[in-house]
């Protein structure tokens, strides 16, 4: 039976009450998990609690293989029209993928009728896929609600930490039935699925596991679901029962599953029909996950899983708990985009113990958490430049000691002794490049964040660092530099090493570790080995010496000189001596001239279409990809604040929008969130672990954090309007602030930073040589 949109928009009407829009009051509000689910933020609407393991979100496609399901990274595109189902696992943002595990879609109709494959989206009714229209969609934080029009059925959902919770009202007088296909994956590709059980347990329990060889290999994961209306009957189907992938020999069932289930299936291509019958009220299914086992995933259920109703209320309560750390007035639009972008970063490093704190570590092998909750999830190449930052300050308790006792664990664990790199579900990827784990807790440590071991921390760092079998480092200790005709995006990774170095010289100092401190104090200068003086670009050199020839700052090649870039974007990373960089590009007069030569740069007879991260160009910046993101602050550090104020007006307005396709790059879990937040602000992290915040402009009226020892920070900008772009003085306390930057203790001391905006640029304010941010060669 199919029904038409008009009728199947009645049958949402009369069977769901409308919802009460939060009052603008309410941070709620103002959050729209729509931004940046168009082509290029990769950022999926669904459900989610704050770091939440479970993040139940529609998928518009996921039969696409490897490289085309770019635009589905997150499962769902804006420019689809049609669900495949509801799955539980996503990442916000990120450039590659994985996840969209233990996918639940509704049927009506016959139980014989009803398809186990999801068909094409462009054949209604070849299959379980079922349109929808955006005027039905509803999104906010915690919650996530859209009719499907072939059916009629009115699908919600909402979820908690480590619970997803589904609520679907079927049309009056069907038959509702739910289809689970264990096969389905984002990135999807043949033989991706190695094992997978399903089990139907005395009470009604439906529990079952999955492990596949993504992006993450041999990653396992477990649930458990229970219904509010009983099972009428099911059918559990393998639908590859007879292939077998060569090299991988089945097991009969991963460790502790089973038990006491009346039935139960194994295979690579499982899923289940699971039978109803008509119903009077809408069924809810409440699932959790476990990377443990299925008793795991059954305990996380027990301890979680409540009424529809009862988890929303709960879960927007942690969101409004989460969100008031930060008050913000602004222009409606600009207010949107901010607590948007807030909302997106606390969505990782998501949460990966479950309820008793066991979890599966990098080794595959379950470990306990004893006094803090392990996550995983870490983009780190992204995230330390500003998410972790932000983090710090929004979420300071026990976020910020979790993620560094995390990733020290996740060392401990590891079968290779070091941080991870780009880890999700406890393991690791080897995605993107350095040891950027090391400045997340360096930063952490030089503020002043204790629960955690600072020690053994210290020792995972200088344990990555000395790893020589990763990324070229056995060269990059050898040489002072890694040559690119031993590894590729040797102009980046030396660069990235020796930004990492220097955090580790910086911790060891404050711990008084003097000999650790010097030794990578002397690497944390090493960036100068591949710099090329002469032609003042960073440059990729050989073994022999030389630079690799011939040369383009302009080409973006994947496995070439430079990591997701070119060296336009790269000459610029040097955040720990900028003032050294400088120098050697001849000075301020010259570093702007080549600033506004980066920003001004025609583009007209490039071509980066084969490169799917470079997005949101501004001549040679591309606010898309995270090398750029300190660039416009640089202004500072060459003494023009006031160019600063400029661009970044022009990146924030170019950049940013309230619409689906409102963010120009991947999010790549927070970080281009983070960048807004901390510009909105008027202050940016430029180099984190220097306990410094860079001085731009603010993008809002008023602003507020509140700090965990009680104390509030706030901004204020006097005469800020879309005219007055400029910063014409700035206060700090009722004081007059020469220096272009303030201090991580100026924050958590609380107080009030104070701009006054004008037309027309200040060009002396924060312009001397000694009103600049942190350098390292001007200690």
């Amino acid at each position: 039976m199919k029904l038409s949109f008009a009728v199947a928009a009645l049958t949402c009407v009369l069977a769901v009450q409308p919802l009460a829009a939060a009052p603008e009051d309410d941070p709620l509000h103002w959050v729209d998990p729509m931004i940046g689910t168009g082509p290029e933020g990769h950022t999926f609407p669904g459900a989610s609690a704050p770091f939440g393991m479970v993040q139940l979100s529609p998928d518009t496609d996921t039969t696409c293989q490897i490289r085309d399901c770019y635009a589905h990274a997150a499962g769902y595109s804006y420019h689809d029209s049609t669900i495949q189902g509801f799955s539980h696992t996503h990442f916000s943002g990120a450039g590659h993928s994985d996840l969209g595990d233990i996918l639940v879609m509704p049927a009506i109709g016959k139980a014989g009728d009803v398809q186990l494959d999801p068909g094409s989206a462009g054949q209604p009714g070849s299959g379980y896929r079922q349109r929808f229209s955006h005027d039905s969609e509803v999104a906010s934080a915690g919650y996530y609600a859209v009719t499907l029009a072939d059916s009629g059925v009115r699908a919600e959902l909402t979820a908690g930490t480590r619970v997803g919770i589904h609520r679907y009202t079927f049309p009056k007088g069907a038959e509702a039935h739910l289809v689970l296909d264990l096969r389905s994956s984002l990135y999807d590709y043949p033989g991706k699925i190695l094992w997978s059980g399903l089990h139907l347990h005395a009470d009604g329990t439906v529990t079952g596991f999955r492990e596949t060889r993504g992006w993450a290999p041999g990653r396992k994961l477990f649930f458990a679901m229970r219904f509010s209306a009983p099972l009428k009957d099911h059918a559990f189907v393998d639908r590859d029962e007879h292939v077998a992938y060569k090299g991988f020999r089945a097991p009969q069932a991963l460790p502790g599953q089973g038990g006491d289930a009346l039935a139960e299936k194994l295979g690579k291509a499982l899923e289940a029909r699971l039978d109803f019958g008509a119903l009077d009220r809408p069924l809810e299914v409440r699932v959790a996950i476990s990377g443990v086992d299925e008793q795991g995933a059954m305990a996380n259920l027990d301890a979680e899983g409540a009424d529809f109703d009862t988890v929303r209320h709960r879960t927007e309560g942690q969101w409004r708990q989460a969100l008031d750390r930060l008050t913000i007035d602004a222009a409606p639009q600009m207010r949107t985009n901010l607590y948007t972008a807030l909302y997106h970063s606390l969505l990782a490093p998501s949460v990966w113990s479950d309820a008793d704190g066991r979890y599966r570590g990098p080794d595959d092998q379950v470990h306990k958490a004893e006094g803090f909750t392990f996550r995983s999830t870490f983009s780190l190449w992204d995230t330390f430049r500003a998410e972790h930052p932000l983090l710090t300050l929004v979420q300071p308790e026990a976020t910020t000691s979790d993620i560094v006792n995390s990733l020290v664990a996740s060392r401990e664990h590891s079968p290779w002794g070091i941080l991870p790199v780009w880890q999700f579900a406890g393991r690791e990827t080897w995605t993107m490049i350095g040891y950027h784990a090391a400045p997340v807790i360096a930063d952490a440590y030089l503020k002043g964040f204790g629960g955690f071991d600072a020690a053994r921390a210290l020792d995972a760092m200088v344990a990555s660092a000395d790893y020589a079998p990763y990324g070229g480092l056995g060269e990059y200790m050898t040489r002072g530099y890694v040559p690119i005709d031993k590894e590729p995006e040797a102009a980046s990774k030396t660069v990235e090493y020796a930004y990492d170095d220097w955090t580790i010289a910086r911790m060891a100092q404050a711990m008084g570790r003097n000999d650790l401190a010097a030794r990578f104090d002397k690497r944390a200068g090493y960036w100068r080995n591949s710099f090329d003086s002469k032609s003042g670009w960073l440059r990729a050199r050989k073994s022999d010496g030389s630079f690799r020839t011939p040369f383009d700052p302009t080409a973006i090649n994947y496995g070439s000189d430079y990591t997701e870039g070119n060296a336009w974007q790269y000459s610029w990373f040097v955040p720990q001596d900028q003032a050294g960089l400088f120098r050697m590009l001849g000075g301020d007069g010259k570093v702007v001239a080549r600033l506004d030569a980066m920003f001004d740069f025609d583009n007209s007879k490039l071509d980066y279409s084969h490169a799917e991260d470079i997005s949101g160009l501004i001549g040679q910046y591309i606010h898309g990809n995270e090398p750029s993101h300190h660039v416009a602050y640089l202004y500072v550090h060459a003494g023009a604040p006031w160019r600063a104020q400029e661009r970044l007006k022009q990146i924030v307005e170019s950049q940013y929008k309230p619409t689906p396709d409102g963010l120009s790059g991947n999010d790549d879990l927070g970080q281009m969130s983070a960048w807004l937040v901390f510009t909105g602000l008027g202050f940016y992290p430029v180099t984190p672990g220097s306990n410094q915040y860079v001085i731009g402009r603010p993008f809002v009226r008023h602003a507020a954090i509140t700090l965990p020892n009680g104390k509030t920070f706030t901004v204020d900008a006097d005469n800020l309007t879309d005219a007055n772009a400029y910063v014409g003085k700035v206060e700090l306390n009722g004081r007059p602030l020469e220096h272009a930057w303030i201090s991580d203790a100026d924050v958590r001391s609380g107080g009030t930073l104070r701009f006054t905006m004008q037309a027309t640029p200040n060009k002396a304010w924060g312009s001397g040589s000694a009103k600049r941010p942190y350098s390292m060669s001007m200690r």
